[in-house]
């Protein structure tokens, strides 16, 4: 895990530094097709892993409630950042 975050903030950092090259908007594309042909990829060895896809019901209704409950605390910390920083005061003068 150490090496694929280590990888990810390498090319974060390397991203960062050059661009301004033009270089990278004309890449931009492949780059986008190729994450879907890994994605695509990842999709064929789920589907060919008995293991994973015997539990698929667990694994599906435990990454749901995990997304569900990331979505439902960000909006009510949303909701809290906003009433306690931006929503004027009752009566207050703009």
């Amino acid at each position: 895990m150490f090496t694929v975050i280590s990888i990810l903030f390498t090319g974060v950092f390397i991203g960062y530094i050059t661009r301004r090259f033009p270089f990278w908007a004309k890449i931009n594309r492949p780059i986008t097709y190729t994450i879907y042909l890994l994605l695509f990829l990842l999709g064929i060895s789920v589907g060919h892993n008995p293991q994973i896809m015997d539990n698929l019901g667990t694994l599906g209704l435990q990454a749901f409630l995990l997304a569900a409950a990331g979505t439902l605390g960000s909006l009510c910390f949303a909701w809290l950042v906003y009433r306690l920083f931006f929503q004027r005061k009752k009566g207050a003068e703009e």
